[in-house]
């Protein structure tokens, strides 16, 4: 697990925390989770792997590394996906972007909304049932959106930038 310590952080913090950690342990195929926040920054991240991960034969390469590794190219993807998505929604005049799931063929990327703009994003494998990871994001959205005030973001902010 790539996430703050939980020495010092806030019932609330460590609360995202056990969530986070759940939806990756729980839901078979998730290989990573990112919480980014509405600005583009990572505020919590799963990378079970870790960032050292090597290449599954017949499942492409293994992810580039970068400061935290697969959790920041994770987070970079996220927030992309989610400003794009979001511009297309509004070019269209539909709406909120509720959810974006992007299947290719080594692997999904699946996108979801939180209530105060934050995304969550979680790269599955392949053969993920897409109905369960949409369905377990869906209650990580439901429990961590009334969770995920201003003073929440700042103390997860402070405590990834000092996660080695």
């Amino acid at each position: 697990m790539t996430a703050p310590s939980t020495y010092g952080l806030s019932t609330q913090a460590r609360n995202l925390q056990w969530l986070l950690t759940d939806l990756v342990e729980e839901v078979p195929g998730v290989n990573s989770v990112a919480v980014v926040s509405s600005d583009g920054l990572l505020l919590l991240s799963s990378d079970p792997g870790g960032a050292a991960a090597t290449a599954t034969p017949g499942q492409g390469p293994a992810p580039a590394k970068g400061p935290r590794g697969a959790s920041a190219d994770l987070a970079t993807i996220v927030s992309g996906l989610g400003s794009l998505t979001t511009g297309a929604a509004a070019l269209m005049d539909y709406g909120d972007v509720k959810q974006t799931m992007v299947a290719m063929e080594h692997g999904s990327v699946f996108v979801m909304a939180i209530s105060d703009g934050s995304l969550l994003g979680v790269h599955a494998t392949p053969d993920c049932d897409m109905g369960v990871v949409a369905y377990h994001m869906a209650l990580f959205v439901g429990r961590a959106g009334h969770v995920l005030t201003p003073e929440v973001r700042s103390e997860l902010r402070q405590s990834m930038e000092n996660t080695p």
